[in-house]
């Protein structure tokens, strides 16, 4: 199993227009909190979602939420 990376223990407030989106589910891509094919090398794939209208999402950024991926909290007992 490979190991998460937590890219920061704080959501991701995003501001995202109407489509579909992949969420980085192992912390190692570059383009946080959006997903860029690092998760390749590993055995973790991103998580997809869609957004129907454009609005702010708060997107998890310590990859710990038991909602992905959308913040739940779980950064603040890391």
């Amino acid at each position: 199993m490979s190991e998460i990376t937590i890219p920061q223990t704080a959501p991701y407030a995003e501001e995202l227009a109407p489509g579909k989106y992949w969420w980085c589910a192992c912390g190692r891509s570059a383009t946080q909190p959006l997903c860029d094919g690092s998760h390749k090398t590993t055995d973790i794939t991103p998580v997809p979602f869609e957004v129907a209208e454009t609005k702010t999402v708060y997107l998890c950024g310590c990859k710990h939420t038991a909602t992905p991926p959308y913040c739940d909290g779980s950064h603040e007992f890391l």
